[in-house]
């Protein structure tokens, strides 16, 4: 019994970790949906704008999954946690939109200013 508490209060740790990581890369993924909307009507400066704080977010998203990883190289160990792990996908995954993203904006750039 002793033991089932313990390791359900080492999962719970990663909870809010993950909750953030969810939280900021959703926020990376809405900001990279706006540079899209922006560069279809040809302001780029707006778009530019929001990839900045599309990629400002996934930045704050890596900081919290790397704080775990690191704690984890110090010899800390966490018991394995679901959302932890969708929240590391989730975010791997909107990295990549948001660096596809700024080529699309590129690529409208080009196109429509000729």
């Amino acid at each position: 019994m002793m033991e089932e508490k313990a390791l359900l209060e080492e999962e719970n740790e990663l909870i809010p970790v993950a909750m953030q990581i969810i939280l900021h890369a959703g926020n990376g993924r809405t900001k990279a949906q706006e540079a899209i909307k922006h560069a279809k009507v040809q302001d780029f400066e707006a778009a530019r704008t929001a990839l900045k704080e599309a990629k400002d977010n996934i930045v704050l998203a890596h900081r919290s999954q790397t704080a775990v990883i690191q704690n984890e190289a110090a010899g800390k160990s966490y018991q394995p946690c679901l959302l932890f792990t969708h929240a590391q996908d989730h975010l791997m995954t909107i990295t990549s939109e948001v660096n596809m993203t700024r080529d699309l904006v590129d690529m409208y750039e080009l196109v429509l200013q000729k």
